[in-house]
């Protein structure tokens, strides 16, 4: 698709955080491994049933962290590990490098005259957006490690950002993160929906949650409100908060666990609105929802403004709680909103749109980047130092 000033066909690498399972920035990985059909993939971890075999007939290299074999349900406690892991994969010899990074994928390291271009779902939330919470919900006892831990991370992603040519942000909520933690600059691309899977069809009288069961997803905001007002609620997905959830839920709210796309389709088009607690940097879902002619009820930030036209296609909430979440339903929630325009608005984010911006995207960055690579004398590029690794202590302020 690309080639060099002189003519030259591109060795094209991509790059993931982990192939574990199939969740939106998996997804948005689908897109690009079709777009760049003869590029090597890497990734930290891979597991072939977790991501049902859809990478199965690409060339998936990986780290060391691969002999312990992980999987989506265990692979967290490694995290610490994972920056070292990524930066050992051997790029020697590409032309390109595409990462998808939400956490760490960015942070490879190419050669030098490579052009690195990083499509970023966000900067790792654990230790940006989310730290805080990260360490209040652990014991206290262990905080002390967790922070310094966090600590460093944020001192390696500062240091790999810089290592990168060229940023494109999935949405602008991301774009202003990667500014303020980072100090780079980016294009905003929305990512790749399906939406050709979805449809509208008779719409049932539950509200429907999508989503992976974790802390920042503010799963309890909707399983609390709908059991308070009895009002019937389907919880798709898994894990590791989905115990919690389920302890506290009332006997209106029911946990289907994690779902085929067959059928997180179906019950798309049957609820009478998605429910969003989350503060999402784009939020797939709901242009799933609005492809799928059901409008979405979200908590009034992030990608949602992006994606939804309040009064038309969604209903904001003001704040993740049950009782703001409440009020908007005991007003009655999304119902009246038009089914065309749902369907609509999601043509916005197809997979041809995608491809167009994401190409331009790239393109711009040869044009930029490969001449300024290519006017370095051999000599000096030899002598350029590629840092690895954690900083000294006091080199970056968090």
């Amino acid at each position: 698709m690309y080639e060099t000033l002189i003519g030259q066909k591109l060795r094209i690498a991509l790059v993931h955080d982990f192939l574990l399972d199939l969740r939106g920035a998996e997804r948005v990985f689908l897109e690009l491994c079709s777009m760049f059909p003869e590029a090597d993939l890497f990734t930290a971890v891979y597991d072939e049933e977790g991501t049902r075999g859809r990478f199965s007939d690409r060339n998936v290299i990986t780290s060391g962290l691969q002999r312990l074999k992980p999987t989506a349900r265990n692979f967290r406690p490694l995290l610490p590990f994972y920056p070292a892991a990524i930066e050992s994969l051997d790029l020697r010899g590409y032309d390109l490098v595409i990462s998808s990074s939400s956490a760490w994928a960015h942070g490879v390291i190419p050669d030098e005259s490579a052009v690195h271009v990083s499509y970023c779902h966000n900067p790792f939330r654990y230790a940006w957006t989310e730290r805080d919470a990260t360490l209040e919900a652990r014991n206290i006892a262990v905080r002390p490690v967790l922070s310094q831990i966090l600590h460093r991370w944020r001192q390696w992603d500062f240091i790999a950002a810089q290592r990168v040519d060229a940023y494109v942000a999935n949405s602008k909520t991301t774009q202003r993160r990667i500014e303020r933690y980072f100090g780079r600059s980016s294009d905003v691309v929305y990512p790749p929906v399906e939406v050709s899977r979805f449809a509208p069809s008779e719409v049932g009288e539950y509200h429907l949650v999508l989503s992976e069961l974790i802390a920042h997803k503010r799963i309890e905001v909707a399983v609390r409100a709908f059991s308070r007002l009895g009002l019937p609620l389907i919880v798709a997905g898994d894990g590791p908060d989905a115990r919690r959830l389920q302890r506290i839920a009332g006997p209106t709210v029911r946990f289907a666990g994690r779902v085929s796309d067959k059928e997180a389709a179906t019950l798309l088009s049957g609820a009478r609105a998605l429910v969003v607690a989350a503060t999402e940097e784009f939020g797939i879902a709901a242009v799933e929802s609005q492809a799928s002619g059901r409008p979405v009820i979200g908590l009034r930030e992030g990608g949602l403004l992006e994606t939804l036209i309040e009064g038309k296609t969604g209903v904001f909430f003001d704040s993740p709680d049950p009782s703001s979440l409440g009020a908007v339903l005991e007003a009655g929630g999304a119902e009246g909103l038009e089914s065309t325009d749902c369907v609509a608005q999601s043509q916005l984010f197809s997979p041809e749109r995608f491809r167009e911006s994401f190409s331009a995207s790239v393109a711009a960055a040869l044009e930029q980047v490969e001449p300024r690579k290519a006017s370095v004398p051999l000599h000096q590029q030899a002598r350029r130092t590629r840092r690895r690794g954690l900083p000294l202590r006091g080199q970056i302020r968090s």
